[in-house]
């Protein structure tokens, strides 16, 4: 039976259920080394401003161990936040047939994947894009240098799981080969997401005097300028005054008071703060148009969220997930980042048509259905067997 070792920085929502998938399956051993620490179970989010403590299980299922972290300010955010220095000592102990990599940025994960080089398969999991290249004169210099830095750090690895075309360019353009990249997708609990929360939802537009009959816009995740929500507001204020239409911002972050002054003296805009991973159903549930108008966004795991919800969506072409998961005029339709005009317009057009969004919204459905956990443990799955 082969051995993986997967190294990731603390338990995420989006990787846990592929872990114990694969424990599952029984045709591989696993074990996750965490190496943010135990600390890492209830941490402080600068993003969303407060201590977050998910509440569904990310530890069932699975063999895993929290390594010691000796960082000052231990964290996920910077390169000196993940210190382990037992780690190369705990992964030789267990073994390893294949190492499994989530994230390179920081000092212990890229330890490993020197150490291990030529000595076990370095697998990589990262979504990254080059969607927010800058193209100025700076942008040039700090391109290039980016480029000798990212292709010295890919040449450590055997093969690289990517989430998605943009992701996959991303390591085309770092010196990744056809043949070392594997398409493995970004999924979120689709299952859970599509359980019927009608009936929770209909209390939650109530509770905001929300009319049966509404069209109904969510924003949510952390309230900061990358994800531009100040955008969607500027933009749901330029609407048409009698449109039928609300808007709800669910989430925390630096940005909270800014954004309800703007919203001011909107009625129809509705803010509720941070909402844990269980109650995130209802509040997709509660919308009939999801919008995501990043500046720029890696990947953007609410929209599968919002998708396996059964809902239509907006998108900004900054979004790595946009040129993937929404099909302009099939389920939903993409705007130009920052674009405020480009951003009016589409919303105006979306909401006129309450019909029309019910059938994007099951088309997402239908969409998503092959983005799920269990594709992506099949692929690693085969990808060891494979494995000479």
């Amino acid at each position: 039976m082969k051995r993986l070792a997967i190294v990731s920085t603390h338990p995420i929502q989006y990787y846990a259920p592929v872990f114990q998938l694969l424990a599952e399956k029984g045709t591989v051993q696993i074990k996750v080394f965490y190496t943010w620490g135990e600390s890492s179970q209830k941490k402080h989010d600068p993003g969303f401003g407060k201590t977050i403590q998910w509440d569904i299980p990310l530890l069932d299922g699975y063999c895993y161990e929290f390594l010691k972290n000796t960082s000052k300010n231990p964290g996920s955010e910077y390169f000196n936040g993940i210190k382990n220095p037992e780690i190369i000592a705990h992964l030789e102990k267990f073994k390893p047939d294949i190492i499994l990599l989530f994230g390179w940025a920081y000092q212990s994960h890229l330890r490993v994947m020197r150490h291990f080089k030529n000595k076990v398969p370095i697998w990589f999991r990262g979504d990254s894009t080059l969607l927010n290249e800058n193209m100025g004169l700076k942008g040039i210099f700090k391109s290039m240098f980016k480029k000798i830095i990212l292709k010295w750090v890919y040449k450590h690895t055997d093969k690289a799981f990517h989430v998605g075309k943009n992701n996959r360019s991303y390591f085309a353009a770092y010196g990744l080969k056809t043949n070392q990249l594997i398409f493995a997708p970004h999924a979120v609990d689709n299952e859970r997401f599509s359980v019927n929360c009608a009936r929770e939802a209909q209390q939650l537009r109530k509770q905001l005097t929300i009319p049966d009959d509404s069209t109904v816009i969510l924003f949510a995740g952390k309230l900061e300028n990358i994800k531009n929500p100040s955008l969607l507001i500027k933009a749901f204020k330029n609407l048409n005054p009698t449109a039928n239409c609300h808007l709800i911002i669910t989430g925390n972050g630096k940005l909270e008071k800014t954004l309800k002054s703007e919203a001011q003296p909107e009625k129809k805009i509705h803010f509720i703060d941070f909402q844990n991973q269980s109650r995130m159903p209802v509040i997709y549930q509660a919308c009939d148009l999801f919008c995501l108008p990043s500046k720029s966004e890696s990947w953007g795991l609410a929209i599968n969220e919002a998708m396996a919800c059964g809902k239509a969506i907006l998108v900004s072409d900054k979004v790595g997930a946009a040129i993937d998961l929404v099909i302009p005029n099939e389920n939903g339709l993409i705007f130009k980042a920052g674009n405020l005009s480009d951003l009016t317009d589409k919303l105006a057009a979306l909401i006129s048509n309450k019909t029309l969004l019910h059938d994007y919204g099951k088309r997402s459905k239908e969409l998503i259905k092959d983005w799920n956990f269990v594709s992506i443990a099949s692929v690693i799955e085969e990808q060891l067997i494979n494995e000479s």
